[in-house]
């Protein structure tokens, strides 16, 4: 079986802000990898989160878990959580669970 890579790069970072784009599939497997990330963000300050997710082609369950709990984080800690640039099967997903209007930066 040809497992996709799935890549988290991070940009900007000033002050409160970091912009993460991810690229791959977000399964149970790299959504531990995408909490550690996150998680590492918010420990250092950064609770002002923007996730593209322009380039993800999958979404489980456990990768909608690790966004609602950093959104949730980020907003108990003073700050804000958006999903940028969303694909489809993103938009879908999280339509299906009506998590849409609350995270996605539209």
């Amino acid at each position: 079986m040809n497992q996709e890579e799935f890549t988290i790069t991070t940009e900007g970072g000033g002050g409160t802000s970091v912009n993460f784009v991810l690229k791959g599939p977000v399964s149970t497997m790299t959504a531990k990898v995408l909490q550690k990330k996150l998680d590492d963000a918010l420990e250092y300050g950064k609770n002002q989160i923007v996730v593209n997710m322009a380039m993800v082609n999958f979404l489980s369950s456990t990768g909608i878990r690790v966004l609602l709990s950093t959104y949730k984080n980020a907003i108990k800690n003073g700050g804000t959580f958006h999903i940028d640039n969303p694909s489809e099967n993103v938009i879908n997903v999280l339509g299906m669970t009506a998590l849409d209007e609350m995270m996605l930066n539209r």
